[in-house]
């Protein structure tokens, strides 16, 4: 009966993890850039422990802490503000869960798609791993980047349009 007793309390504490993971993902995919970028910004207070470290593949140096990582969260995420609200960029982002079996660890496998105006498409693709310390995610590691199309250009965006419309670069 001990044993039964571990699996289920292994068992439950598993289901809580992804149960977590799935409620972190979901508000990253249904946050709206278009809105603004403090949708974003909650999130990590609300899941990302003050001592997160983060590490991209691209980059060299981790990320410590919550202040360095929402630092670069804003520096981000506020020019796609500005090109989804101005320029009339779409974005579209989907994830999907990879299931392993590391005890405190999940994966996921992301694709952010960034649609012109002109509808080319340049689509990002990763996967992330994450640990977790109870409810909140202490690591975080983002691996196997992808990218299919090319980089979108000013072609691709209505910013001229947008700025013209407002009285912007017209001569006084």
């Amino acid at each position: 009966m001990s044993a039964q007793h571990r699996f289920t309390a292994n068992y439950q504490w598993v289901r809580d993890l992804y149960a977590r993971e799935r409620v972190l993902n979901s508000a990253i995919v249904a946050a709206d850039i278009g809105r603004g970028w403090e949708e974003y910004l909650e999130i990590d207070d609300a899941f990302y422990a003050d001592d997160v470290e983060v590490t991209i593949d691209t980059a060299t140096d981790p990320i410590r802490g919550k202040k360095r990582l929402r630092a670069l969260l804003f520096n981000f995420l506020a020019p796609l503000h500005v090109m989804v609200e101005i320029g009339g960029l779409a974005i579209d982002v989907q994830e999907s869960p990879i299931h392993g079996d590391m005890r405190d660890e999940t994966h996921s496998a992301w694709s952010v798609s960034l649609i012109g105006v002109s509808g080319r498409t340049c689509t990002l693709n990763w996967c992330t791993l994450r640990k977790w310390a109870g409810a909140r995610v202490v690591y975080e590691r983002h691996y196997d980047h992808q990218q299919s199309g090319g980089p979108l250009t000013g072609d691709d965006l209505s910013i001229n349009q947008s700025l013209a419309a407002i009285g912007y670069g017209r001569p006084s």
